[in-house]
């Protein structure tokens, strides 16, 4: 178990930990930040901009990983089956270019991911569509849209509001919830929970294990197939490609989530948590009893490059419930 400062921070949020009680005031600093800044955009004082063809946002109100990226993936390919040609922006996490010139940076499955960031590479494999990093999301969506895309998919994007938005969809975890309900430092919530009022759609990923906000819609990840790190071949989920026991390693916001489902599907693994967006070297997966290493599909965009003959991933898919997909059916009807 690798955990950092940060790891443990969030274990903390979500466990509602006494000590963070301290920095309380300095939460009333930071919502008091947060809604300046929102209120600078809201009144024009900075500018949106606002896009020639619809944009959704897909984000989420808590630190942490919430499956958000699996739902955008969903959404890129749901839209081109009904005729759309959407197009991914993201601020590319983790990603850093040659300074302003870089970017706008069009990301395919060979761009280091020392530019791109890990996201943003594992979208435009699983989807195979145009996808784009940009701190600055307006020229970034601006790239899209000369690359002839008529829908724009902004991941990660709820705080970045210098871009329009025409929906906005927020993603909670469905175990995790919102933690202690406090905004940073003091609790996980990057806003307060009231702008969950104002969004367009919240979906929980999973079981809630607490009481949903009104009007919220579920959405399940549910894996498909397992693929060979070393070769790429897929495989069915069962039987199992591999034997006995595995190493369980994931470099994500809520490496819980994944190993709860290598447990659900019956495997003995042994847990390995890394920072979200770690990059990982040889040694972090030099296990000197050779069973097999099991990974998330975001932790292979940065091992591909290594030779792990034992090496698996876990692909999965963002599943969401029939009444949110007939909602948003409705919503793109009103986008045309």
């Amino acid at each position: 178990m690798s955990q950092g400062l940060g790891e443990r921070w969030l274990q903390a949020a979500y466990g509602d930990a006494t000590w963070l009680r301290a920095l309380r005031p300095l939460e009333v600093v930071y919502r008091w930040a947060m809604a300046r800044r929102a209120a600078a955009y809201r009144t024009g004082r900075r500018k949106v901009w606002r896009a020639t063809v619809p944009v959704i946002v897909v984000g989420n109100v808590t630190l942490g990983g919430t499956g958000k990226s699996p739902l955008v993936a969903w959404l890129a390919r749901y839209l081109t089956e009904r005729g759309w040609r959407p197009g991914i922006v993201s601020r590319g996490y983790g990603g850093k270019t040659d300074g302003d010139t870089g970017y706008p940076l069009h990301v395919t499955t060979r761009t280091p991911i020392a530019q791109s960031g890990d996201e943003p590479r594992m979208l435009a494999r699983q989807t195979g569509l145009p996808v784009v990093v940009d701190p600055d999301r307006p020229r970034g969506a601006r790239a899209l849209i000369e690359q002839g895309c008529d829908i724009l998919l902004s991941d990660d994007g709820l705080q970045h509001l210098a871009l329009g938005r025409d929906i906005e969809l927020v993603v909670v975890d469905g175990r995790r919830g919102f933690g202690n309900g406090h905004c940073l430092p003091a609790g996980p919530l990057r806003e307060p929970l009231a702008r969950l009022a104002e969004v367009d759609a919240v979906l929980i990923n999973g079981e809630p294990a607490f009481v949903p906000p009104a009007g919220a819609w579920t959405i399940r990840l549910a894996p498909i197939r397992w693929r060979s790190l070393a070769s790429g071949e897929t495989h069915p989920l069962s039987p199992l490609p591999f034997h006995g026991p595995v190493h369980a390693v994931a470099g994500i916001g809520n490496p819980g989530r994944f190993f709860d489902t290598l447990a659900a599907l019956g495997m003995e693994a042994k847990p390995h948590a890394f920072a979200d967006h770690h990059r990982f070297t040889p040694q972090d997966l030099a296990f000197d009893d050779g069973l097999p290493v099991v990974m998330t599909a975001k932790d292979a965009e940065k091992c591909n490059t290594m030779a792990l003959d034992h090496g698996w991933v876990l692909e999965v898919e963002a599943e969401p419930s029939v009444e949110f997909v007939a909602w948003l059916d409705s919503r793109l009807e009103g986008l045309r």
